[in-house]
């Protein structure tokens, strides 16, 4: 049993529609925990190549020095070599399932760990691992974007493909910005066809 007074591990994640902040919100926790002295490590998938490799950089070009890895199990090699307290990781839905229990193992070593990402894909359907992620959080935080096309609050990510909505069989993986994205609300939402749960 954990002593009250014992530091434990915790996990925040932090999640929405593209172009609700989630970037933004990840790098405050970052900044705060810094200001207080705390030791964080950054890290975010190779993948995500729009603006800089080696940070995490919000739409509105916000930057915070970061990791892109091609292996998770990097995340416990660097959080142990800059002794780490704080462990923040952007796009985690790009990350395989590996990286559910390196969470889990660097919860279980007293760590606090940020994760941002997007929570459904294009389709309209959980990503990746944030499912299990969500699932498995200490605290949850589900960011709002505004709907590009009658401005209420809006937690879809439409894809655009030559202006028009792309089709529910196209790629899930494809790395963009505002020239293949749109926040909508539920009712702009617009896709081919449903998907059969």
């Amino acid at each position: 049993m954990v002593s009250p007074h014992q530091s434990v591990g915790m996990l925040e994640v932090i999640c929405g529609p593209m172009f609700s902040g989630k970037s933004e919100e990840l790098m405050r926790r970052l900044r705060r925990a810094s200001i207080a002295k705390q030791t964080v490590l950054t890290v975010k998938p190779s993948v995500d190549d729009r603006y800089a490799m080696e940070y995490v950089v919000s739409h509105d070009g916000t930057k915070h020095q970061a990791y892109a890895l091609d292996s998770v199990s990097t995340i416990l090699e660097l959080a142990d070599l800059q002794k780490a307290t704080v462990v923040g990781i952007d796009e985690a839905q790009f990350f395989p399932q590996e990286i559910i229990p390196v969470i889990c193992k660097l919860i279980d070593t007293h760590r606090r760990v940020l994760v941002a990402g997007l929570d459904l894909d294009f389709r309209g359907i959980p990503f990746g691992v944030m499912p299990m992620l969500l699932a498995i959080a200490d605290k949850v935080t589900k960011l709002q974007a505004i709907c590009t096309e009658c401005g209420k609050d809006a937690h879809f990510t439409q894809r655009l493909v030559n202006g028009h909505p792309a089709r529910f069989d196209d790629p899930v993986i494809l790395v963009g910005a505002h020239e293949a994205y749109q926040a909508r609300c539920r009712g702009c939402f617009d896709i081919d066809k449903m998907p059969s749960w």
